[in-house]
């Protein structure tokens, strides 16, 4: 089925989300949609898919205009959507998941779930997908899940399918599954959107490209084109996607972590008896599948989950018994994950959330009252370093996009003299110009001696940062490597991959040998691009 966007326009007050946007995708065929997160990629998927009313354009399918009043009218005309937060209940088998919304029914209503299974399992045979239809959505790995989510799509004849940064959640060997899969798909004749931020992978899969940045298309590329010609395309100018940085010279361990544990209110083991340090002068980078303890254990470092077991030492000093606000004054600096609930406060102004952390404090604070001079000073001078795109700093910080308000967020806990830096998705949001300075920063600050601690789910993000790697499966940390090996080669993606889905370092390494030993030359340094292509890509 031919696929056809027309001038679509979506308008969120004063937001121009799509901007007469024009999109056609042939029949089997992957068009990658590649833009920075905020760009309008998922709003105009949800356009296609019927959670949104178009204020403007129309959609063709095969050359005849369609109308979708919601999802169920876009499934039924053959579009089928896998969104970034897959819609599961985890309870349910994967049999029941598939029917939901559609069940089979016989007489009196009765719900008819060996159709459904037999359906779950043609679909899987097919594809190799290997999905038990009675397996609980619970049991199963997040790159299982997502399988879960292609076959329902699949089970109701969709022939476009939507498929919404899929690999956010994936380890790198899942992603590579899942490409395969595309593959195959795209063999059957399945045509494919395929929504990414990542280059990587869209230069591995895709048939065509579409760059969207602001709302607007602003232009085509090929899959051979090099990342740098995709990002500029992104950003709208040249940038680095290396980090610039030279060996660390750590010096004693200034941050240690000893036989941390966290449980929840229900009995679960989020953190199960951590141990680590962290060198001064050096980066440590914790990897791992979002949800496997990463955020509990940076938010027990600040005080903001608390430990039930364990010990926590700054130079020396334990932590036990400090609250959140003594530990930002004893100089820890805290990114969160989620900037929205923990990094501001969206009704205070632009200025007065760059001095959460030292609003009580010399120079801003004169007794019991705040200087608004100073505040504002501040403000402005921080704003411009950190390249914040603001009206006012006494605007509320609501009102800047997400990726503006995680640059104040950075901003403040980057702007004071800091023992121990912590920084919880640091670029997420962030277009590639804006990675790039972020990158040179917590380098900057690392290169001052100060030990930090970089919690992220973007591979490349931690490659290129990390001089130490610890990787998190299930609540404990299955390993720590350095990201450099002793012949100066970077670690392997593949040994890291195969540590974030629960495999031990040492029999990582093994298995990844094994699979590089298959490979040959074609593609040494394991991360999916045969080097020679590289090589005549280098300046």
């Amino acid at each position: 089925m031919k696929l056809e966007l027309q001038g679509i326009t979506k308008v969120f007050g004063s937001l121009v989300a799509n901007d007469h946007i024009d999109l056609v995708v042939e029949p089997g065929e992957i068009h990658a949609l590649l833009g920075e997160n905020g760009a309008g990629k998922s709003t105009l998927m949800n356009v296609l898919y019927g959670l949104y009313d178009p204020d403007d354009g129309q959609i063709l399918l095969d050359g005849e205009s369609a109308t979708f009043k919601g999802p169920g009218d876009a499934v039924a005309a053959g579009i089928g959507m896998v969104h970034q937060h897959f819609m599961l209940i985890p309870v349910f088998t994967v049999a029941e998941s598939v029917a939901l919304g559609y069940e089979p029914a016989g007489a009196l209503g009765a719900l008819k779930l060996d159709e459904a299974r037999q359906r779950v399992t043609e679909i899987s045979e097919r594809f190799g997908f290997h999905v038990d239809p009675d397996a609980k959505i619970e049991d199963l790995p997040v790159g299982v899940q997502q399988r879960v989510e292609i076959i329902k799509a699949l089970s109701r004849e969709a022939k476009v399918l939507i498929l919404d940064e899929p690999t956010a959640v994936l380890t790198p060997q899942e992603t590579d599954e899942l490409i395969g899969i595309m593959r195959e798909l795209k063999e059957s004749g399945t045509s494919i959107v395929f929504i990414t931020h990542k280059l990587r992978e869209v230069r591995a899969i895709a048939d065509r490209i579409t760059v969207i940045r602001r709302g607007a298309v602003v232009g085509e590329a090929s899959p051979s084109s090099t990342e740098t010609e995709l990002a500029s395309l992104m950003v709208g100018r040249s940038v680095s996607l290396r980090v610039d940085k030279e060996p660390a010279d750590p010096g004693a361990a200034a941050f240690e972590v000893e036989g941390l544990s966290v449980v929840n209110a229900a009995g679960t083991v989020l953190v199960d008896d951590v141990s680590f340090d962290v060198r001064a002068g050096e980066i440590l980078c914790v990897a791992g599948v979002q949800g496997n303890g990463q955020t509990e254990l940076a938010e027990v470092i600040l005080g903001l989950e608390e430990a039930d077991a364990g010990t926590l030492r700054l130079d020396g000093e334990d932590l036990k018994g400090m609250g959140v606000k003594q530990r930002l004054r004893a100089g820890i600096g805290f990114v969160p994950e989620d900037r929205s609930t923990d990094g501001v406060v969206p009704s205070f102004s632009i200025a007065e959330n760059l001095v959460l952390d030292l609003y009580d404090t010399e120079p801003f604070a004169k007794g019991i009252s705040m200087s608004p001079s100073t505040v504002t000073s501040n403000a402005e001078q921080r704003t411009e370093e950190f390249d914040v795109r603001y009206t006012s700093v006494h605007d509320p910080i609501s009102t800047l996009s997400g990726g503006n308000a995680q640059k104040v967020v950075l901003a403040r806990e980057m702007s004071r003299p800091l023992r121990l830096l912590v920084a919880s998705q640091p670029t997420r949001g962030l277009d590639v110009g804006s990675i790039e300075f972020v990158h040179k920063r917590v380098v900057a600050e690392r290169d001052r001696g100060t030990p930090v601690i970089i919690v992220s789910t973007e591979l490349d993000e931690v490659l290129g940062l990390a001089d130490r790697i610890a990787v998190m499966y299930r609540g404990r940390i299955i390993g720590v490597v350095d990201a450099t090996g002793e012949d100066g080669a970077p670690v392997s993606r593949d040994v890291l991959g195969l540590m974030m889905a629960g495999v031990p370092l040492e029999d990582a390494q093994e298995q990844a040998a094994q699979h590089q030993s298959v490979l040959g030359a074609a593609d040494l340094d394991g991360d999916g691009i045969p080097d020679a292509q590289q090589r005549e890509e280098q300046p």
